[in-house]
């Protein structure tokens, strides 16, 4: 047994070169196996099993650049024009409908007023925080301007909605405005 061990670790080792012959024969452990023959000893197909030679494979060309979105329609649904907004922090929510829908990668861009909000969307039910406000709001009660604009990852704009009037009104106890 041991014998029989080692010259399959010395063969593993080694190698068996094609042509090379191998001769089997036994003993009173049981078959042995050589590169010499011995007396009572046959030849024994060596030829190696499974041996399978992967096909080349090509390289898969990359995939084409998606096309672009062809967004066809951007409207802000609310605040609808000349609306009134009640808002003692500036904080209020915003409605667009976008035709198709907006892609995993673009986002929404908000101008109040003509100024870029910091804060980026990514879906047309979006909501302008207090800070977003005070950043970019000119005035407080009064007329405001309102757009949106469909951006790509590099901030490039796709399609922007018509800018729309809108109207905020902060609350005061006894009626007064601030």
């Amino acid at each position: 047994m041991k014998t029989r061990c080692l010259l399959a670790v010395l063969l593993a080792l080694h190698g068996i070169a094609p042509a090379q012959t191998v001769y089997e024969s036994k003993d009173k452990a049981g078959a042995v196996f050589s590169d010499r023959p011995s007396p009572g000893a046959t030849a024994v197909d060596a030829t190696p099993r499974n041996v399978v030679s992967p096909p080349k494979v090509e390289p898969a060309p990359p995939p084409p650049p998606s096309a672009a979105p062809t967004y066809r329609r951007l409207v802000i649904v609310r605040p609808a024009a000349q609306d009134m907004v009640h808002s003692n922090t500036g904080a209020f929510g915003i409605s667009a409908s976008l035709s198709p829908p907006l892609r995993r990668d673009d986002r929404i861009r908000v101008l109040i007023d003509g100024n870029l909000v910091p804060t980026v969307f990514s879906s047309p039910q979006l909501r302008i925080s207090e800070q977003d406000w005070r950043a970019t709001a000119v005035g407080s009660d009064g007329e405001h301007t309102l757009q949106l604009a469909v951006v790509d990852a590099d901030g490039k704009p796709w399609i922007e909605s018509e800018p729309q009037r809108f109207y905020l009104r902060r609350t005061a106890v006894g009626g007064r405005g601030r």
